[in-house]
């Protein structure tokens, strides 16, 4: 219910900080949504607003999603041997040091998060710890903090932003085309009507956005290469084939959402592979054995 909630006032708080904005630029500019260049702002406007409030909550998002524990001092060896870790690595990257936290899950697993280089997270399962031994889990370590050393969250936003942005304008501008073409000459009668209209609006985005995720997933699989040889480059790459090799024995991943998009583990075959947010680890082996 928290998490309902908390999803509703964001949106909310979007739709209302959105609407504000587009007003004074409207108003100054005289641009509406009925202007293909004001629908293209108003559009840019949510596609983008809703990535960044996402890229700017996501840390805090990930904590009560995955019910991490966030190591704010040490209690046992395991868990100073991880943050020290950590801090060794990211002292290597050249980045500052982020949070470190365990999240109860039974497959072995991993993701990196947050806004920033300066606000980020690491995460890793509890399976991963039971399940791998030292140098592998430094190998995974390594692969999230390239994450963030490489900007991935950011990037992906960015990217995000611009499909959104896109999903809509197209999906507003064909649903128009379609209303002009059914009203004809009479613009006094016809047409689709409000409900036709919205209605082919929303067929179109959810038809559009299938294909928007093509693409983000491909990005997505794209730094996960970048990522694995981050890897390889901080700890080696045999640690880091180890742990991948370590994981085609393990389970399904359990992470959902955005988490996943910078989780460790991922598996899927057949069509679906084009809405894979990883390359399968048969090929992320490949591509390390060939560095």
């Amino acid at each position: 219910m928290q998490r309902i909630l908390l999803f509703l006032m964001t949106n909310i708080a979007i739709l209302v900080v959105v609407s504000f904005v587009f007003n004074i630029i409207s108003a100054n500019t005289g641009l509406t949504v009925q202007n293909p260049l004001g629908l293209l702002i108003l559009c840019g406007l949510f596609g983008f607003g809703g990535a960044f409030v996402s890229l700017f909550i996501s840390r805090w998002m990930a904590v009560r999603a995955t019910g991490a524990q966030v190591i704010e001092q040490p209690r046992t060896p395991a868990e100073r041997w991880l943050v020290e870790t950590v801090k060794q690595q990211t002292q290597k990257a050249g980045i500052p040091m982020p949070q470190v936290a365990i999240f109860p899950s039974h497959a072995p697993n991993a993701f990196a998060t947050g806004r920033s280089k300066s606000a980020s997270l690491v995460a890793v399962s509890t399976g991963l710890l039971e399940q791998m031994n030292q140098d592998e889990i430094e190998a995974v370590l390594a692969h999230e903090v390239s994450h963030i050393t490489n900007g991935d969250m950011v990037t992906l936003t960015l990217i995000q932003g611009v499909v959104n942005t896109f999903v809509m304008f197209f999906a507003r501008i064909i649903a128009s085309a379609i209303d002009n073409a059914t009203r004809g000459n009479n613009q006094q009668g016809g047409g689709l009507g409000t409900l036709a209209y919205f209605g082919i609006v929303m067929v179109l985005e959810i038809v559009f956005g299938i294909l928007a995720s093509i693409i983000v997933m491909w990005f997505s699989r794209k730094r996960e290469f970048r990522a694995d040889a981050g890897s390889a480059q901080l700890v080696g790459k045999q640690k880091m084939i180890a742990a991948l090799e370590r994981l085609q024995r393990g389970q399904e991943p359990e992470l959902k959402g955005s988490m996943l998009a910078f989780g460790i583990n991922g598996k899927r075959s057949g069509l679906s592979r084009l809405f894979m947010s990883h390359p399968p680890l048969s090929e992320r082996i490949d591509a390390l054995r060939r560095i």
